[in-house]
């Protein structure tokens, strides 16, 4: 740090204005009037209108450019703000310590007894085993297929203009068309099953079948009786 004047004189001020008309920025301190920075070394670079503003000295320090009044600087002695070479001061070498000699330790070397491990009880590490064992999820029974059974059979009986027919069909497949049987046949069919009210309506139509028949027959026979007669007559005439 540098000793601060008592700031700038008329002459003083005219002498840096001719300095930076040549281009050269001349060094200032800062006096006691600057503040904290009383002591201090900086350059100036412009000099402004003193009729706007007192502080007309503009001057750099360090990266800022701040104006003062020629009261807050003064002409720095020669030389100030530069930095002093360093003396360097050779360190003399500590001598080296004397080595610390180590004597022999005599260990006297003991079996060692190794110790009793100590069983825990099995119960425990069990329950705790089974408590960190993660539990298993219930297996789903799989589902039975059923096999698919055969088609439905169905076995017909029915009478229609006068006959009694047979069909047989499993599921969609005809395997026998209506074939005619007699009525014997039919009654004997119905009696297997032994369904009530069936047999007794296919003996009913039966019994009518009788008798229808039977009118026929008689008739039949009274045709043929006079078909005789008739013969008869012709082979006495001839």
């Amino acid at each position: 740090m540098v000793a601060a004047g008592q700031g700038l004189s008329t002459d003083e001020v005219q002498s840096i204005r001719e300095a930076l008309a040549a281009g050269r920025k001349p060094r200032v301190v800062f006096t006691s009037s600057a503040g904290q920075i009383a002591g201090q070394v900086g350059q100036v670079v412009e000099l402004t209108d003193p009729a706007v503003s007192d502080e007309f000295v503009v001057v750099r320090f360090g990266r800022d450019e701040l104006p003062f009044s020629p009261a807050d600087v003064a002409v720095a002695p020669r030389g100030a703000g530069r930095k002093a070479a360093a003396v360097a001061v050779e360190a003399q070498p500590e001598p080296d310590p004397e080595p610390v000699v180590v004597e022999p330790e005599f260990v006297l070397d003991t079996p060692r007894v190794p110790a009793q491990r100590r069983e825990e009880p099995r119960v425990e590490q069990e329950q705790e085993l089974a408590e960190v064992k993660p539990a298993r999820r219930p297996v789903k029974a799989a589902k039975v297929v059923k096999p698919k059974g055969p088609a439905g059979l169905t076995v017909t009986l029915a009478y229609a203009d006068g006959e009694w027919t047979v069909a047989a069909q499993q599921g969609a497949k005809a395997l026998a068309k209506p074939y005619v049987v007699k009525p014997a046949e039919a009654l004997r069919m119905v009696a297997l099953v032994d369904v009530p009210g069936v047999q007794e309506a296919v003996e009913q139509i039966l019994a009518a079948e009788r008798a229808e028949a039977e009118q026929q027959a008689e008739k039949l026979r009274a045709e043929l009786a006079e078909i005789e007669a008739r013969l008869a007559e012709l082979r006495e005439a001839g």
